[in-house]
């Protein structure tokens, strides 16, 4: 029995598997793709504008509020713990969900709906502090892949058991909830972590393997990976804070960690590559979430559940498949995205702004699922491209910190947006309104970058041109 248990705790399989199952069964949730027709139905009773002002708008505000707190305290306590409360969070969701009716109770839902996705740090950034460095590449492959695995399967589940079936979205939500709980179980049997990024880092890293050749990216609200760099640099490495028995106290040491940490994000948005990229990142993913949380309103607008047949798993499913095929195929691109990435982002942000326009002109469902097909996929492809970008120039702690920043300054853009556009206490406006704000939004969003695509090409073009010349000289 003691060798099984060294066996296990020494083998990158075992961790693998439990936090792939957790994985799963955390992102199975066959009644997600129909939560605004639950509320909107007999089973909750409320209105469009309750779901539209007062109750979805929580949890962005929940999610800012609890994102900071929850990274420190994530990599504090190792990982584990987080997830045993997200496991916890996703319970009291869908019990709530099922039982407790109201205004407030649904923004209680939203509320705890934040803490689960602040908590999906954890999950990401679990499996490197248990497994050598050799095998990140392909655990990312396996975690990424089978929540990708997951949404779709849960998209087609819900989709076959609402038309074929005849099964009730109360009776959804509670095979939601048993799917969930079987993730919260699988969390149980997770080795705790040794060390952590951050507050328990190893005195001498590990060797540094060379960086993937393409990242998929989850289609589950937010994403993250991490890869190390090219050329690691000592020094950089030297100057992390590390813990010293005896003569540092608890205090002393978060807050060396947290000097670090404002050292680590200066070097990191030094480079003016790099701060391109995650500016797009924070824009982009600000409206990307906010589109995902109202997109059912919208579709719920165009044909009320009550008296249209939905098809809203379907679509999910849909643009899940077309998300990884095209995240996958930018690893199979051969494009110099040092000229050509700024373009990209200016050109596919304009199908996204165009995508979004469509939406709100058409009154024809299937035009508005098509919409939200093309806006999905685009944002997959140059999501998955800023991901690359940024990872293979920096260490897994700095592309951790960065994904951490940015998605913190895209919740903070996204929430202006919720008080000025969507919240009751400011203009509140419907539904419609808001995809033709959300479309001018992205269509801000390509102006920026075709602009700064042109002067890049421009620039690098005359730079040439007059090395050219300089070399023709006599």
């Amino acid at each position: 029995m003691d060798c099984w248990k060294g066996a296990v705790s020494h083998s990158w399989i075992y961790p693998t598997v439990i936090i792939c199952a957790n994985g799963f069964f955390t992102t199975m949730r066959p009644s997600e793709s129909f939560l605004t027709p639950y509320l909107t139905g007999p089973d909750k009773n409320l209105t469009t504008e309750e779901v539209t002002n007062q109750i979805l708008p929580v949890w962005t505000y929940s999610y800012l509020a609890l994102l900071f707190p929850v990274f420190l305290l994530t990599d504090y306590v190792r990982y584990k713990p987080v997830l045993l409360l997200q496991g916890i969070s996703l319970i009291v969701t869908w019990l709530l969900l099922l039982f407790a009716h109201g205004v407030l109770a649904m923004q209680l839902v939203e509320f705890f709906y934040g803490m689960v996705t602040a908590t999906e740090v954890a999950y990401y950034a679990y499996i490197y502090s248990v497994v050598s460095t050799q095998h990140y590449q392909r655990v990312t492959s396996y975690c990424r892949s089978v929540t990708l695995v997951a949404a779709t399967v849960a998209a087609v589940l819900g989709q076959l058991l609402v038309s074929l079936a005849g099964v009730s979205y109360f009776h959804l939500n509670a095979i939601t909830l048993a799917s969930v709980s079987l993730a919260f179980l699988c969390a149980f049997f997770l080795p705790m972590p040794q060390r952590s990024m951050f507050f328990h880092r190893k005195d001498a890293p590990e060797p540094v393997p060379g960086p993937a050749k393409g990242l998929p990216v989850s289609a589950a609200r937010r994403p993250s990976s991490c890869q190390e760099e090219r050329s690691p640099d000592p020094a950089a490495r030297a100057a992390g804070p590390q813990p010293q028995a005896g003569n540092a106290g608890p205090l002393r040491h978060m807050l060396s960690v947290l000097l670090q940490l404002g050292r680590d994000l200066r070097h990191c948005y030094g480079s003016r590559q790099l701060l391109y990229w995650s500016l797009w990142w924070a824009l982009a993913t600000a409206g990307f979430n906010q589109v995902l949380n109202y997109v059912q309103v919208l579709w719920d607008f165009r044909a009320p559940s009550h008296s249209s047949a939905v098809y809203n798993g379907a679509v999910e499913a849909i643009a899940t498949f077309l998300g990884s095929a095209t995240s996958m195929a930018v690893g199979y691109v051969k494009v110099n995205w040092d000229l050509s990435g700024e373009l990209a982002l200016g050109i596919f942000s304009a199908l996204d702004a165009g995508s979004l326009l469509l939406m709100h002109f058409t009154d024809n469902i299937w035009a508005c699922y098509a919409g939200y097909l093309a806006f999905k996929a685009c944002y997959m492809l140059l999501i998955t491209i800023a991901t690359f970008q940024i990872a293979v120039n920096l260490s897994m702690e700095r592309y951790a910190l960065m994904f951490g920043f940015n998605n913190f300054v895209a919740l903070v853009i996204q929430t202006i947006l919720t008080v000025v556009v969507v919240d009751s206490r400011g203009l509140g406006l419907d539904i419609s309104t808001q995809f033709l704000i959300y479309g001018s939004y992205f269509t801000v969003i390509t102006g920026i970058f075709l602009i700064r695509s042109m002067y890049t090409i421009i620039s690098i073009k005359c730079r040439n041109t007059s090395v050219a010349a300089e070399s023709t000289a006599p």
